[in-house]
């Protein structure tokens, strides 16, 4: 189990063209004119994980699996999408699937390549996006609203619990506020998710900038970065042409193009980074001598919780978690070591797993 990260912005900001690169798929059309992209593109990558090859050797797992990323690449919104503008609602529907929104944001000058606002400007950019999902949101919990004020007049609790949680949604929103900064306390929280809402996904800003500026960025990028900041959200600068030209390569030439760009690894790892970050997810391992398996959780899950990721059965039937942390596992030379080393933890229902565990589940049938 990984992530599913949606991708969207204006049309030609280079989604399409991040989009093939990431998947390394060439399943998106990348073609300078709006709404290349009709259905939204599914590609799924296995994230990276240095951790996973290193167990997999002490182990001699003959397979290693990754945990997977979903990258769905969504088409180009355009001022007044909310209202169906540019197939808007149709695409709009799409990011209620997700776990996170990527706003790809333009980031670069291309005399060939034409901007739909005729401008290049992330900020505003961001801001159009931003403001279509708010209309759409608003537009929804008004209708929702009505109805289930109804209920909650007439004394149903649950109707009164959730509309309480849809007014601290519509209060934002009227403000031109997102709702993913209302203050949800964990009890609300399955309610407010409950509403799907576009805006209360996470968002993190990709900044697509000139191959020149990949390292270091550009005036464009370190605006976005600044809003990202006054937000508490994250910023990833990525060339798309780039990650294109990186992505066609033999794995034994990448090393020496990355160099050559001046930069230590690929786009995508840094994606997938601040993805994980973002979601606050985690990784465990699985390890024997069939195969090395990454398993992704959100930080905080207790470890019932954790095994019902590789199967429902394993979290009903739970009795203990045989734990090894990675760095024990690696350093002391796999399970029998750490064993010997008295490294190896017998972890009941309470435990919450750590990042890089290396866990063995009994369960009874």
């Amino acid at each position: 189990m990984g992530f599913k990260m949606g991708i969207v912005g204006l049309p030609n900001v280079g989604k399409s063209t991040l989009f093939n690169a990431l998947t390394q798929t060439a399943a998106a059309e990348a073609a300078n004119y709006p709404f290349c992209t009709i259905e939204p593109n599914v590609g799924e990558v296995g994230v990276p994980d240095e951790r996973l090859d290193t167990l997999a050797r002490i182990a001699g797992s003959k397979e290693i699996i990754p945990t997977r990323l979903t990258f769905v690449d969504i088409a180009g919104l355009v001022r007044g999408a909310s209202k169906g503008e540019g197939l808007g609602n149709k695409f709009l529907s799409h990011i209620r699937e997700v776990d996170a929104v990527a706003y790809v944001l333009r980031c670069f000058e291309d005399g060939d390549v034409t901007h739909v606002e005729n401008r290049i400007d992330p900020i505003a950019d961001a801001d159009t996006v931003e403001t279509e999902l708010m209309l759409a949101d608003l537009e929804s919990v008004e209708k929702r609203a009505a109805q289930i004020e109804k209920k909650a007049k007439s004394g149903d609790k649950d109707a009164k619990a959730q509309l309480a949680i849809m007014e601290k949604a519509l209060a934002l929103l009227r403000e031109g506020k997102p709702a993913r900064l209302a203050q949800i306390t964990p009890e609300e929280m399955p309610i407010f998710r409950g509403l799907q809402l576009l805006t209360s996904k996470p968002v993190l800003y990709v900044c697509n900038v000139d191959e020149a500026s990949a390292a270091q960025g550009n005036a464009f990028s370190r605006s976005v970065e600044e809003r990202a900041a006054s937000e508490g959200a994250a910023t990833v600068v990525i060339s798309a042409k780039i990650e294109s030209e990186f992505a066609g390569l033999a794995a034994e030439d990448r090393d020496a193009f990355l160099a050559e760009m001046g930069l230590s690894e690929a786009g995508l790892n840094r994606l997938i980074r601040a993805g994980y970050k973002l979601l606050d997810l985690v990784t465990y391992f699985t390890v024997g001598p069939k195969e090395a398996r990454a398993w992704t959780i959100t930080r905080g899950t207790k470890a019932p919780q954790a095994a019902g990721v590789i199967h429902t059965d394993f979290e009903k039937g739970f009795i203990r978690a045989e734990t090894i942390a990675y760095d024990d596992y690696s350093t002391l030379n796999g399970e029998t070591g750490a064993k010997e080393a008295g490294k190896m933890r017998l972890e009941g229902k309470e435990y919450v797993v750590q990042d890089g565990d290396v866990m063995h589940f009994r369960f009874a049938n």
